[in-house]
This record gives structure tokens, sequence and C-alpha cells, in this order.
């Protein structure tokens, strides 16, 4: 046990802030912005917010597994989970203190708009409990996907070796993330059919794979970055 901590200690000393505290802000950011649905115009393709933030954690993911590998990144995947349920106990308990909104104030509905705020940030406990299976499950199989990928590239290099492993990885590990959510949460709790949950996992993930492509770019520099520092970085990538 001790060696554990002392490991993961090291582990926290090694890793760059900058990637850990990304990782902490978006996956408190995901489930706090999950909270609201997007008004798509189509009633089978059901999204919400947290797709703004959920891109970010399952970079942050690949990067750290592309560095420190995949018992480190779901280490630390688990650490964001924590402190996310931390944070979700500190927004039920200011829920439950009494006191006013600022946007509550409207003449006529300020005890309904005080009371949804208290209920949004006070969170429900099986959205909570699901959302953090979810991602306890994507982030093992995202994180050893994406290593398992890296192994099978291990002699290439290079930017396209990055994006194949962070691409494949995520969009899989998004779907299961999305499938899981929406039957634990969804089917059981609002009725959903299969098909329903089928295809708001298949479309979120297609839409947060999109994200990812966007932004690996930045990803892979952090990556490369990284590896430099610690004198990782293979010969046939050094400038």
């Amino acid at each position: 046990m001790k060696k554990t901590i002392l490991s993961f200690g090291n582990l926290l000393r090694s890793v760059p802030p900058l990637i850990v505290s990304l990782l902490i802000l978006s996956v408190v950011g995901m489930n706090l912005l999950a909270n609201k649905s997007i008004d798509t115009g189509v009633d089978w393709l059901a999204l919400d917010c947290g797709i703004l933030f959920s891109w970010l954690t399952f970079l942050c993911m690949d990067v750290l597994t592309h560095c420190y590998g995949p018992k480190a990144a779901t280490a630390l995947s688990f650490t964001a989970l924590a402190l996310n349920l931390f944070m979700a106990l500190i927004f039920f308990l200011a829920s439950r203190i009494p006191g006013v909104w600022g946007e509550s104030f409207v003449e006529g509905s300020e005890d309904v708009i005080n009371s949804a705020l208290d209920n949004t940030f006070g969170g429900t406990w099986f959205i909570i409990l699901g959302s953090s299976v979810a991602f306890l499950a994507s982030a093992v199989l995202n994180n050893f996907l994406n290593y398992g990928i890296g192994r099978l590239l291990k002699r290439k290099q290079g930017f396209g070796v990055f994006a194949a492993r962070s691409y494949i990885s995520t969009f899989l590990a998004q779907f299961a993330d999305n499938l899981i959510f929406a039957l634990l949460v969804s089917q059981l709790f609002f009725g959903w059919t299969l098909v329903q949950c089928l295809t708001c996992a298949l479309t979120g993930a297609v839409l947060e794979l999109l994200f990812e492509v966007f932004f690996s770019p930045i990803g892979y520099r952090m990556s490369r970055a990284i590896l430099r520092d610690r004198n990782q970085l293979p010969d046939t990538e050094r400038v």
C-alpha cells in the first residue's frame, strides 16, 4: 500500500500540472453541463452540453497514455472522477444552504427558478452514479485500447500514429460511455428505447470524435513536449 502511494505521488510530480488540471476541469465540467440538453430539432438525436468538455477529457487521457502508459492514465482518470464526486458533494451542500440565486430574481417566478437552480447544481443520485460508472468503464477502455494500438504501431512514429491511437480509442470509448449512461439512466429512469440509446451513443461518439480530430494536433504537440522533457522522444522525432 505504501509503495502504491509513493508511486502515485511520484506520478503526480512528474506529470505537468496543466494536463492534470485540464483533466479534472473537463470531468467536472462535462458532468455539470450534462444537465442541459441540446435542441437538435431531430427527435431521434439526443445530445447534451457535456460534449463541450468530454472531448478534452479523452484528449488528456490520450496524451497521458502516450507519455506515461495506460495504468498511469487510468489512475489519474480515477483521481479526476473522485474529485468530481467531491465537487458534486460540495454542489449538493450548496444547494441545501438557504439562500437565493442571483438569476432567480424574476417577478412571480423566484421560488420556481431558485428551486430549479438548486436541483441542477445539487444533482440527482442516479445521474451521478450512472455517469461515474460510464466514465470508469470508458476510461479503462480508452487508455488500454490506445496503448494496445500503439504497441501494434510501435515501429512507427509521428502524428499519424498519435492520431490513429486517439481516434480509434476515443470513438469506441465515447460510444461505450454514452451507451452505458443511456442504458443505466435514460432507459431505466426516462423510458428510452434501446434504439434511442444506441442512436444517442453513436451520434454522440461521432460528434465528440470530430472535436478530438480538430484538437488532436494540440495533443500531439503536448505529447512531444512531455516526452522531450523526459528524454523519451525517439531520435527520429527530435529536432
